[in-house]
């Protein structure tokens, strides 16, 4: 149920979904003979698909959720164990075209690899199965696992998760899985503007893990005062940041996040 509310909350309030059915009742609205509400509302759409698309709103949506946890930094002492979270594979298209195809998200399957070569006796847990709410589709987590072995990683080092459809059940089923022992370490890597939600999710479940975050959509916070140079860019940015933000507020007042906005433990 949580799952196929999120999916339809989600697409509702993406910003370019919910500017499409303003400007979609407003032509409704002229069409009906409704001349001063309707010119009204396709106004308003206009205004509102000009702010998010070319204004820097997205980059100040976004930069809170990417700076909220910085660039992992090594201690010295090496991890146990490194969890990659699903929605970098585009499954689908691997399969059909018989590659590897990536995702907007791909700087985690080049982190993956990368740490697995530099720790090479941690294990590799990569967790991700279908989050496609309308027809069945190919867990990510086997053609992460096949990579890996291409790449030289023993298959005794790899913990794959098949069934987890959203962050929260990414942290559940994982721990479930890896069963974490008191005073192992372990990182977990995801899209910088997801860390919030993605830590805040693995607390929740008792997995204490820290942050390895990837995938910077901004530059830093200098991006907040530059405008986009194509409609789509900006609408693409917002629907991103949007998305993050409704997420950690459901996310809190479901329970499945320790915090509102999770951030980096003193």
């Amino acid at each position: 149920m949580f799952f196929t509310l999120s999916k339809v909350v989600g697409f509702i309030t993406l910003p370019s979904n919910a500017i499409a059915c303003v400007c979609a009742i407003g032509a409704l609205l002229l069409l009906m003979k409704r001349q001063r509400i309707g010119t009204l509302t396709v106004t308003f759409g206009v205004l509102l698909l000009l702010l998010f698309g070319y204004s820097p709103l997205a980059n100040v949506l976004m930069l809170p959720l990417s700076e909220r946890f910085p660039a992992w930094q090594s201690d010295g002492r090496d991890p146990d164990g490194i969890i990659v979270l699903g929605g970098a594979i585009d499954s689908e298209r691997s399969v059909a075209r018989h590659a590897l195809e990536l995702d907007a998200a791909g700087s985690r399957i080049f982190a993956m690899l990368e740490l697995a070569r530099r720790y090479p006796k941690a294990r590799i847990v990569f967790t991700g199965g279908s989050a496609n709410l309308i027809q069945a589709a190919m867990s990510e987590a086997p053609i992460a696992g096949q990579l890996l072995e291409s790449f030289g990683v023993a298959a005794d080092r790899i913990v794959l998760e098949t069934a987890s459809r959203t962050t929260d059940e990414n942290a559940v089923f994982t721990r479930r899985l890896v069963d974490p022992k008191p005073g192992e370490r372990w990182l977990l890597v995801t899209s910088a503007f997801h860390m919030p939600r993605a830590i805040g999710t693995f607390r929740a479940a008792g997995f204490d893990v820290e942050a390895y975050p990837v995938d910077w959509r901004t530059s830093g916070w200098s991006d907040a005062a530059i405008p986009f140079d194509m409609l789509g860019a900006g609408l693409m940015r917002a629907d991103v940041a949007v998305h993050e933000w409704i997420g950690l507020v459901a996310y809190r007042l479901a329970g499945r996040s320790d915090a509102l906005f999770p951030g980096p433990e003193p």
